[in-house]
């Protein structure tokens, strides 16, 4: 038997527990329907609302001979406990395990000298299908499938890299029937009184952020058809009756001739679901607005990361930070919601810069905002900058790349202060009721004292 899963316990994600805002796991739901086209027969374990100790205790009904996993920074513990678990079962011995995902292109030794057997590095479908076939049929050798990566005598070996799909139109829908997807619905309208399932339309993303991670896919970008897509959304609609659509895309409004025939075909078809995406404020203008508002769009997220010019061109963000103001007013204007994202911490932010991203969220006031602080993933060009200096703890199965702590400017208790600093003054800026305005600004104040002293 051959098995699916992706490792992420929404039971041991305590912040994740109160935000509630699960997420289907579209990349080995891509895989298993390509597993069907092919006629290979396997079985998918979603773990996110099942404990550890179920998932292990299915693992052991069902003995399977090849378990892939999906791995990604969230998940990278729970995936090691998974090989750890297989590993240690005489149950199990016989069980191959397989990683894919954007943690593996830069971690394989870790990963294989962990107890994987074979890495899929780069996009998925076809290599998982082969590896299927070489341990089921044996009818491939290892060295003869590209995009792999495995041990030989404690060597790691990659193969070929693996060519990309050229039309991934021709990739089946993903089969969201291989698990309970009403579980999502039902979580979704507990906690926020409305369902919501995701849907993906690309695949890559061309911009060049220096943070961002190209691991599977590169620079490149794909699409599927704007018929396809709708078609995708007709199917979820009739089946599993959404409330609302996230589409999981980087740069949803990147080709504005495919976003005027999907427009074309939600009207034409009348397939009226709000929906909810992420996009760049330098592909947009009031043309991509309106095509967005009339397709249904209820919510754009606009990436901006900083206030200050010089940080996002230090980022390689390539945007104007006036231009993704402009876009959050306008699309406010439209009767939608407007979100961004906020990142402190960057290689050389000053204070000032901080000041200027606390300004840009004053003037353009977007309905939601995210802060984060900066972190340096595996393999992207900041990590490359910043690697040198950087201190991490020794034992890399115990940590995930969130934890590594990159040489800022400012100390931790600085940026932890920082955060608040910024939610206090954005608050203040909103507020309405004098004594409301007074306590904001008074814990502000308190923020910034504690930003001089550390």
């Amino acid at each position: 038997m051959i098995l699916l899963t992706h490792g992420y316990f929404l039971e041991e994600d305590p912040k994740e527990k109160k935000i509630m805002r699960p997420y289907v796991p579209l990349g080995i739901l891509y895989i298993s329907a390509y597993l069907e086209q092919n006629k290979i027969a396997h079985q998918v374990i979603d773990t996110t609302f099942i404990s550890f100790d179920t998932f292990t205790k299915q693992l052991l009904t069902i003995k399977p001979l090849i378990i892939g996993i999906y791995t990604n920074l969230m998940t990278k513990i729970n995936v090691l406990k998974i090989i750890s678990f297989v590993r240690q079962n005489n149950q199990l011995q016989c069980c191959k395990v397989i990683l894919g995902g954007p943690e593996i292109r830069y971690n394989a030794d870790n990963y294989l000298k962990n107890g994987a057997d074979m890495l899929v590095v780069g996009e998925g479908e076809q290599t998982f299908l082969e590896i299927c076939q070489h341990f089921v049929t044996h009818s491939i050798l290892p060295n003869t499938i590209d995009g792999i990566a495995f041990l030989n005598n404690n060597k790691v070996v990659f193969t070929k890299e693996r060519a990309l799909i050229k039309s991934i139109d021709i990739l089946p829908m993903p089969a969201r029937h291989k698990i309970d997807l009403t579980l999502y619905g039902e979580a979704w309208k507990r906690f926020h009184g409305f369902s919501m399932y995701s849907i993906s339309t690309m695949r890559g993303c061309p911009y060049t952020c220096k943070w961002c991670s190209r691991a599977v896919y590169g620079g490149t970008y794909r699409r599927r058809s704007a018929k396809l897509v709708v078609d995708e959304m007709e199917l979820l609609k009739i089946v599993y009756t959404p409330d609302q659509i996230w589409f999981v895309d980087d740069v949803f409004t990147i080709n504005h001739k495919w976003l005027r025939e999907f427009k074309n075909e939600v009207v034409n078809r009348g397939i009226n679901m709000p929906y909810e995406i992420i996009t760049r404020a330098d592909r947009m203008n009031d043309e991509v607005i309106q095509l967005l508002k009339d397709s249904g769009c209820f919510r754009v997220w606009i990436g901006a990361e900083s206030g200050s010019q010089s940080v996002i061109d230090a980022m390689d963000r390539r945007v104007d930070v006036q231009q993704v103001r402009e876009m959050i007013i306008k699309t406010k204007a439209k009767g939608m919601e407007a979100g961004t994202f906020i990142m402190l911490g960057y290689p050389g932010e000053t204070k000032a810069d901080i000041a200027e991203t606390i300004k840009h969220l004053q003037v353009s006031n977007p309905t939601f905002y995210t802060i984060t602080l900066a972190y340096p993933i595996t393999g992207t060009p900041l990590y490359e900058e910043v690697k040198e200096e950087m201190t991490k703890p020794n034992v890399w199965k115990n940590i995930s790349d969130r934890e590594y702590k990159m040489k800022r400017k400012y100390s931790d208790k600085f940026y932890q202060s920082a955060l608040a600093w910024v939610n206090h003054e954005v608050n203040f800026h909103k507020a309405q009721n004098p004594v409301s305005k007074l306590k904001l600004k008074a814990k502000s104040i308190v923020q910034q004292i504690k930003m001089l002293v550390n």
